[in-house]
């Protein structure tokens, strides 16, 4: 972990850490964001999050938005207009049902239209300070080329690094991996020549390498 951690340092962190570090911390900022990250690349979904959360950071100052000056706003993002209504949903929900304060509450997170085990994870680790692993296309690649894993899929995926990971890396291992995994342990033609984990790696399904 420390040989990818010195690895990943020049690369930009992933999207919600990255909205972290710049203080949109709150269980709600990291649950919308992660939402508008769906299916859209870090580099959209960065500015389309700020320039949202320009107007509201808030359930409240959210609710008080339309759906249709909600997809004004994320426009930018890939399926902004039903990502609109699901963000404009889950701030009127907040307000009916918890006092306008979203709860750090997997179940919870978990009843929201368009929020699965990725997102609520992220925003209980990130957020909420829980040890949650979240498991999108490059934690599920990564570890499964390393060997660490044998799974088909990011929800075995899941299981099987609950079942093995110590908890402490539990968070970090999303933080790590998506910048490894977009810059080094790449989808196509890995950069195995340079990876700092190589020797340690079985390279499952590897094929072609730089």
């Amino acid at each position: 972990m420390e040989r990818i951690r010195e690895a990943v340092r020049p690369f930009p962190k992933a999207a919600m850490f990255a909205l972290a570090d710049e203080g949109y911390r709150s269980p709600f900022e990291q649950l919308v964001s992660c939402v508008i990250s769906i299916r859209t690349y870090d580099e959209v979904s960065l500015p389309v999050s700020r320039r949202l959360f320009d107007r509201a950071r808030t359930p409240a100052k959210m609710s008080s938005l339309s759906p249709a000056e909600i997809d004004r706003l994320i426009q930018d993002c890939t399926f902004h207009e039903p990502k609109s209504q699901q963000i404009h949903a889950i701030a009127q929900r907040i307000m009916a049902d918890y006092n306008g304060e979203l709860p750090c509450d997997a179940k919870v997170l978990l009843s929201f239209d368009g929020v699965g085990p990725k997102c609520a994870n992220l925003t209980l680790g990130i957020a909420c300070g829980q040890a949650c692993i979240s498991v999108d296309v490059h934690v599920h690649r990564v570890t499964n080329r390393w060997g660490y894993v044998q799974t088909r899929t990011p929800e075995k995926t899941l299981a099987a690094l609950e079942a093995k990971l110590p908890t402490a890396h539990w968070v970090e291992i999303n933080q790590l991996l998506v910048p490894f995994g977009k810059h080094i342990c790449t989808g196509n033609l890995p950069r195995c020549s340079t990876c700092p984990v190589t020797e340690m790696c079985q390279r499952v399904g590897v094929e072609k390498h730089r």
